[in-house]
């Protein structure tokens, strides 16, 4: 059911123009990711972790998960980082996988409350220190879709200097 589901989701929708789809999966290596990555093509999986070391360890199982399936890792994102939680499981992941790290979100209550409102923090606070980091792994993320997608192309680009 769950195949057939996904399945639907990406052949009955009409997406209209789309530059980006994101699937946000739930964690681990399970049915999901896997009829997701037989069912349409990926550019890439894009890894997100919580900073403490039980949710690195799951986010390390769904990273090789992808590797095996030729699923290229765009990178890891450190998500509710901050004093709960704490900080830099994400970026020891990546640096342990060699991938890149993408950057890390804090944790605050804007956050949820804006998801609460439907006014989002980048949108009502874009100054903001959480504003900026979502602002700065959007991009990198958009950075790192553009190389891959080049990188799947065969295509190298040159700089021409005169």
């Amino acid at each position: 059911m769950l195949h057939g589901a996904i399945r639907q989701l990406f052949t009955d929708v009409d997406w209209g123009e789309l530059d980006y789809m994101v699937v946000d999966l739930p964690p681990g290596t399970g049915d999901v990711q896997l009829s997701l990555a037989q069912t349409v093509p990926l550019t890439g999986a894009l890894v997100v972790t919580q900073p403490q070391g039980v949710a690195v360890d799951d986010a390390r199982r769904g990273l090789a998960m992808f590797e095996k399936l030729n699923v290229p890792i765009l990178g890891v994102i450190e998500n509710m980082s901050g004093d709960l939680f704490g900080q830099g499981g994400g970026e020891e992941l990546a640096e342990s996988r060699e991938v890149p790290f993408l950057g890390r979100v804090p944790l605050v209550a804007s956050v949820r409350e804006g998801g609460d409102t439907g006014f989002p923090v980048v949108h009502d606070s874009p100054d903001s220190e959480v504003g900026q980091a979502f602002n700065a792994v959007a991009q990198a993320v958009a950075a790192r879709v553009s190389v891959t997608v080049l990188a799947q192309q065969n295509i190298i680009p040159l700089n021409v200097i005169e």
